[in-house]
C-alpha cells in the first residue's frame, strides 16, 4: 500500500480509502490511484490485514505427526478454513512423548497472539500438550481424538465402524486369514480400529486375525508386512491401520516375491493422496482429514459447535480382491 501511495503521490491513508470504497475520497484521487492499482496488479492481502489490526484473528496448527501424507491433508484443510473466515494461522511443530518440547511449542502458539489451536493426532491424547493449552486460555479443537476434557471440541470418525466395515469387505472377498497392522498405542484410534477389526472377524467362523505392532510409519508397516509374510500361515489379506503402513505392506509382500491382489490383497485406512499414489492403488476408508482440519479452523473463527458427526466412507480400489485359494 506504501508503494502505491508513492507512485500516486498520496497518502497511504487515502489508498487504504481508495480500496475500502470511502467516498471521502474525490474523484480524480480515486482515478489516479486506481489506475496505479491497475497497472502494478496490486491485491489487498488478507493476511496482512489481520496482522494490522491490534489484537486480531491468529489461530494456531500443532503438529507432530510422523506421517507427511497426513499432515498434507491437515495443512490443505487448515490453510483452507483459516482464510476463508480471515484468520492467519500460525504453524508449531512439537514432539509427542516430550513434555517439555509439546509446553514449549503451545507457549509459542500463545506468545504468537494465537486465540485458539488445531489439535492432530498424536497430540489430542497428550496431558503436557492439553494442559498447557488449557494454561494458556485458548481454545482448542481436536482432530481423531476423544473429548477427555469439557474445554475441548473433538472432530472424529467412527474408528470402530470403519474397521469393522473394512474387515468385513476382505471377509466377503472370501479372506479368512487376515493381517492387521496396528497403530500407536498411545491413540485411542489405535484400539478401536483392532477392535472393529476383531468384532468382524469373531462374527465368521473359522476366521482368524494376526495382529503385528506398528506406529504409523511406512517403515513399521513394511516390518510387520514382512512379518506377516513369513509365517507358514501367512494371512491372504492385510489390513493397516493407516495408508503409509499399508503403503509399507504393500513393499512387503513384493519384496517377499508376492503379488497384490492375487496372493495377497491389502487395505488401508485415511484415504490420503498416498493411497491414490502407489500401486496397487489403495482400497481404503476414507477420513476426511481436510475437511475435519477445515471445520476445526471455522469453528474456532466463529465460535460454532459442529452439528453433525464426521462420516467416513469405504473406497474400493486395485489392492483388494478374492483369494487365490
Amino acid at each position: 500500500m506504501g508503494d502505491i501511495a508513492r507512485l500516486a503521490g498520496v497518502s497511504p491513508m487515502t489508498v487504504s480509502r481508495v480500496v475500502n470504497g470511502d467516498a471521502r475520497v474525490r474523484d480524480a484521487t480515486r482515478e489516479k490511484v486506481e489506475a496505479v492499482i491497475r497497472q502494478t496488479g496490486y491485491v489487498p492481502d488478507p493476511a496482512a490485514r489481520i496482522l494490522a489490526r491490534a489484537g486480531g484473528g491468529r489461530i494456531g496448527l500443532l503438529y507432530a505427526n510422523p506421517s507427511n501424507a497426513y499432515l498434507a491433508e491437515v495443512l490443505s484443510g487448515a490453510l483452507e478454513g483459516s482464510r476463508s473466515v480471515g484468520l492467519l494461522l500460525l504453524i508449531e511443530p512439537s514432539r509427542a512423548g516430550a513434555p517439555q518440547e509439546e509446553r514449549e511449542a503451545v507457549r509459542r502458539l500463545a506468545a504468537g497472539g494465537a486465540q485458539g489451536v488445531i489439535v492432530p493426532p498424536p497430540l489430542g491424547e497428550s496431558d503436557a500438550t492439553l494442559d498447557a493449552i488449557a494454561a494458556s486460555g485458548m481454545r482448542a479443537v481436536v482432530l481423531a481424538a476423544p473429548v477427555r476434557r469439557d474445554d475441548l471440541i473433538s472432530l472424529r470418525v467412527d474408528d470402530r465402524g470403519a474397521a469393522q466395515e473394512m474387515t468385513r469387505h476382505l471377509l466377503d472377498l472370501g479372506h479368512r486369514r487376515i493381517g492387521f497392522v496396528e497403530g500407536r498405542l498411545d491413540q485411542s484410534a489405535s484400539a478401536d480400529r483392532r477392535t472393529g477389526a476383531q468384532a468382524a472377524v469373531d462374527a465368521v467362523s473359522g476366521a482368524v486375525l494376526m495382529v503385528e505392532p506398528g506406529d504409523f510409519t511406512y517403515r513399521s508397516g513394511f516390518e510387520a508386512g514382512r512379518r506377516l509374510m513369513a509365517r507358514p500361515d501367512r494371512p491372504t489379506a492385510v489390513f493397516a491401520s493407516n495408508d503409509d503402513m499399508a503403503a509399507g505392506v504393500l513393499a512387503a509382500v513384493h519384496a517377499a516375491g508376492l503379488s497384490t491382489p492375487g496372493d495377497v490383497s491389502v487395505a488401508g485406512f485415511d484415504d490420503t493422496y498416498l493411497a491414490a499414489s502407489v500401486w496397487p492403488t489403495l482400497t481404503t476408508i476414507r477420513q476426511p482429514v481436510a475437511e475435519m482440519a477445515r471445520t476445526a479452523a471455522v469453528i474456532l473463527g466463529k465460535g460454532e459447535t459442529p452439528d453433525a458427526p464426521v462420516a467416513h466412507r469405504f473406497v474400493a480400489r486395485e489392492s483388494t480382491a478374492a483369494p487365490r485359494d
